[in-house]
């Protein structure tokens, strides 16, 4: 007898907390819906660029058919309609600002950081390589000054002039093997943040 007023009062209690407690798995769903992060919508979010020099880069979209609510992204730089990026920066700084995505009518702002530096004076460390025919190459052009912690990009304007076998990366490294000797001047725009220069790079193959 004892046992089933146990019971009784058991089953009480669990109709009286049922209808306040809710679905354990609908809470879980819930959770994850709040916490997983939205797919964002540009390749590329953060831009380096330097104070006082012509601003020349574009927002790359992941999907066709993209556009872009035109705004000033920071003093001196804007956006327009087909993401691309100019004007001078005026003011070094890192601007956190939110940009117009537009697709199929409908229009989302993606956040994009623009990171001003000053500007730094920076000049090539070495343009000359000497070499000699049938043995690997192993050299880096490389800069001197420039804003600290930022990496430059090195772009062969002219493959033509590049001898045979050899190589020049957008990291500055020379590499390869020379396939023949002689003398090659190759045109190499060197960039740093956004402050670019061009040079001659000067393959001396023995």
């Amino acid at each position: 007898m004892r046992q089933w007023w146990v019971l009784l009062l058991a089953g009480m209690a669990l109709c009286v907390l049922s209808p306040a407690m809710p679905p354990f798995t609908a809470t879980l769903v819930n959770q994850a819906s709040l916490t997983a992060p939205a797919s964002p919508s540009l390749v590329e979010d953060t831009f380096y660029v330097t104070q006082g020099i012509e601003v020349s880069q574009t927002l790359l979209p992941r999907v066709k058919g993209v556009t872009f609510r035109p705004a000033y992204l920071a003093s001196g730089v804007r956006v327009d309609g087909s993401g691309r990026l100019s004007g001078r920066p005026e003011r070094p700084g890192t601007y956190a600002v939110r940009v117009g995505v537009c697709s199929d009518g409908s229009c989302q702002e993606e956040s994009l950081t623009l990171v001003v530096l000053a500007n730094v004076p920076w000049e090539p460390r070495e343009l000359t390589f000497p070499g000699r025919a049938g043995t690997p190459l192993d050299g880096e052009i490389g800069v001197n000054g420039g804003p600290s912690g930022v990496v430059p990009t090195f772009t062969v304007t002219d493959q033509d002039k590049v001898p045979a076998g050899v190589a020049i990366g957008p990291d500055g490294h020379v590499g390869g093997v020379p396939a023949a000797a002689g003398i090659s001047e190759v045109p190499v725009r060197i960039c740093v943040a956004g402050n670019c220069a061009g040079v001659v790079v000067r393959l001396i193959i023995v």
